[in-house]
């Protein structure tokens, strides 16, 4: 079976995003800008809760790992589209594609466990704040940080080992701008049942399940804040988990209307457009989002500057 893999299909051609080839230089210089404002933005996050020790607290640790989480997401899609865009070459080796699918499902298998443990940790700082420091001790948020790690990798193995399996003979065309996982199963000439039916219950409970403990968690939060409602309360609840609802809302909301909502069943332009969303520009606007609404990081970027350790 391995040799007929390889046989099969050497390469996939992807056919990228539904642009004009006039407008290829300007969407390369947007997506070049996006992706390196991706990069510095998280990396900045991730040296200021190294240098402040104010910011070693449960949430930080866990936003440290989420921007680590969102550049390596990122970078996982951009720089071959962006290299594609440039040369005008649309092929992607086998190899790669597979490898592309691992990490890609990987990195946002990730993404969805962090979100669930930081709404835990607002969870428990609102709902049970005298003994936050009791719940949330560190040897709790490196398990919770391990335990992420451990199963993305174990979901992102499954999937992509059971990809490699399937043999791609004929049309090795992906209408995406990367190796998507559901568009390579159209292409395969083989039989997808086992695949169809590992995505369907093993994204139930990645995606849905995690999704349902923050909607728990919140409503949780609600519920403490309800009953004993005051201005002073609201604000320190909304300063405490806007940032962190802005984020899960971009994380979920593409992910949801591609998977869920969509009624087509082939891939469209309007999925792959959805899919810039959540690959591209949810990675880039995380870091702006805690920083801006953050008075911790505010003041941990004002003092970085004032210091002068750029």
């Amino acid at each position: 079976m391995r040799k007929e893999n390889q046989s099969s299909a050497s390469e996939f051609i992807l056919l990228g995003l539904p642009i004009r080839p006039e407008e290829q230089g300007l969407y390369y210089a947007l997506f070049l800008a996006i992706y390196l404002t991706t990069v510095l933005g998280n990396l900045l996050i991730i040296l200021l809760i190294r240098l402040d020790s104010r910011l070693y607290t449960p949430m930080y640790f866990f936003l440290s790992h989420l921007a680590f989480t969102d550049v390596s997401f990122s970078s996982v899609i951009a720089p071959k589209m962006l290299t594609n865009m440039l040369t005008q070459s649309r092929s992607i080796p086998y190899a790669g594609c597979i490898s592309q699918v691992y990490f890609f499902l990987f990195f946002a298998v990730l993404d969805s466990f962090l979100l669930t443990s930081m709404a835990y940790d607002r969870y428990v700082a609102i709902c049970h704040p005298l003994h936050y420091t009791t719940i949330m001790s560190q040897k709790l948020c490196f398990l919770l940080v391990i335990v992420s790690w451990a199963l993305s990798s174990a979901v992102a193995l499954v999937h992509t080992l059971l990809l490699a399996r399937l043999s791609f003979y004929g049309d090795n065309t992906l209408p995406h701008f990367f190796c998507d996982l559901s568009a390579l199963l159209k292409l395969s000439s083989s039989d997808t049942t086992v695949n169809e039916l590992v995505i369907l219950t093993v994204g139930t409970v990645v995606i849905t399940v995690p999704f349902l403990c923050i909607l728990v968690s919140y409503g949780r939060i609600g519920a403490t804040i309800l009953r004993a409602p005051s201005l002073k309360g609201i604000c320190k609840a909304l300063s405490t988990c806007g940032s962190h609802l802005t984020v899960v809302s971009l994380y979920y909301g593409p992910i949801i209307g591609i998977y869920f909502v969509s009624s087509s069943n082939d891939t469209n332009d309007k999925d792959v457009i959805v899919a810039v969303l959540y690959t591209l520009l949810t990675p880039m606007l995380n870091p702006f989002i805690y920083s801006l609404r953050n008075r911790d990081m505010k003041g941990a970027l004002k003092k970085l500057f004032s210091r002068g350790n750029f």
